[in-house]
């Protein structure tokens, strides 16, 4: 291991002691003069903790995955599979920051995880938790920004200036990159553009509105049409209903892209209207953020074309100023289902940096310290001292 992190091991208590508040704003310059050195990316999502060691280029030198502990455990069962998983990635690699993507909405100072829908972490401290019990430095952040910031490092937004990021899963997540810093907002929870009102009145959402974008273009909105078509019978479900022998729980997101690929018209037209609603929620968000760059990632972007196509048709037709405005470009984000945990590990390499600063200033001064307390000890105990020789 490096001097840095041995004597890190050492003194844990120095190690905790530089719990940084923030990462800082310059991330563009940052990152091109962060230490090419390994660290550790976490995803954690409702059902799954991934993580990985990442190069400084983006690649995943080695990726262990496990299922999320149940909601209903408390949030130190989470930290607990969480360490285990560093842990285990320490023995085989020299480990320098670890950095966590957090599906939920995460504080200004990038340290509290305000809320999470699927895990029970209400204001939960998870930085300074995670800080105390390893001996390197930790970053904490919303699982949208780090994709994000991945997409726009090592993916489909590189070059990009003014990029919007929108992944579609469960719900819908986004992330706003702006000269190459994530736009946060005041209070850390920028970015929840699935929470905007699309239809007045219109579907319940579990975060108590009624007609949020989520409820139409999403993964969840993708398998309530189809289990609904299949559980009324209609003659457009036979061919899934045969496909799930008549149980209609078992009817999945990427199920129904499977059959939409092998051209099941249902399917094809259930996933033409999940992207007509995406397209009109990126023509809304166009009028607002006016950005280069839109991203589509998320597990329901693996319909490709299917989705996307139509959510470029319905752009254009829905975007303010159309014929008069230069159109942003609309991409299928290129890291897949990695790419929370590749920016998170390359969002933690920036306060590796400044540890590693930190951590060999105070090499430094336990140096002189020794130095100094060595030159005392070979001085004879009965020689004046310097103090002495003044007051005589």
């Amino acid at each position: 291991m490096s001097t840095y992190r041995d004597f890190a091991l050492t003194h844990r208590g120095s190690a905790r002691g530089t719990v940084l508040r923030t990462i800082g704003t310059r991330e563009r310059r940052s990152h091109l003069t962060a230490p090419r050195v390994p660290t550790v990316g976490i995803d954690i999502g409702g059902t799954k903790v991934m993580a990985g060691v990442v190069d400084a280029d983006g690649i995943i030198l080695e990726k262990i995955r496990t299922e999320t502990p149940d909601k209903s455990k408390s949030p130190k069962v989470v930290e607990d599979t969480i360490v285990e998983l560093v842990l285990d990635l320490s023995d085989r690699h020299d480990v320098h920051a670890v950095g966590i993507g957090a599906a939920g909405w995460v504080d200004a100072d990038r340290s509290r995880v305000l809320f999470a829908p699927h895990l029970a972490w209400r204001d939960e401290p998870l930085r300074d938790a995670l800080q105390s019990r390893l001996a390197v430095p930790v970053m904490v952040d919303n699982d949208a920004n780090t994709a994000a910031w991945a997409e726009w490092r090592f993916g489909a937004g590189r070059g990009e200036d003014h990029l919007v990021m929108i992944t579609l899963g469960t719900g819908i997540g986004g992330a706003i990159l702006e000269g190459g810093q994530v736009k946060r907002g005041r209070y850390g929870v920028a970015g929840e553009f699935g929470h905007m009102q699309v239809v007045p009145g219109g579907h319940r959402c579990p975060c108590g509105n009624r007609g949020c974008w989520e409820q139409y273009s999403s993964g969840n909105a993708l398998v309530r049409e189809a289990r609904e078509l299949a559980a009324a019978d209609s003659p457009v479900a036979y061919n899934i209903i045969a496909k799930v022998g008549g149980n209609v729980h078992e009817i999945t997101g990427p199920l129904i892209t499977e059959l939409a690929r092998e051209g099941d018209a249902m399917c094809v037209e259930l996933l033409q209207d999940i992207g007509q609603w995406l397209g009109v929620g990126i023509a809304n968000l166009a009028a607002a953020l006016d950005p280069s760059c839109f991203v589509i990632g998320g597990g329901v972007s693996a319909a490709d074309d299917l989705l996307i196509g139509p959510a470029r048709d319905a752009f254009r037709r829905h975007l303010t100023g159309r014929g008069y405005r230069p159109e942003a470009r609309i991409a299928k984000a290129q890291l897949g289902p990695e790419a929370g945990m590749v920016g998170a590990a390359d969002l933690a390499r920036l306060v590796a940096r400044r540890f590693r600063r930190a951590t060999r200033r105070r090499v430094e001064r336990y140096e002189r310290y020794e130095r100094y307390a060595q030159q005392l000890g070979r001085r004879d105990p009965a020689a004046p001292g310097p103090d002495d020789q003044d007051a005589q």
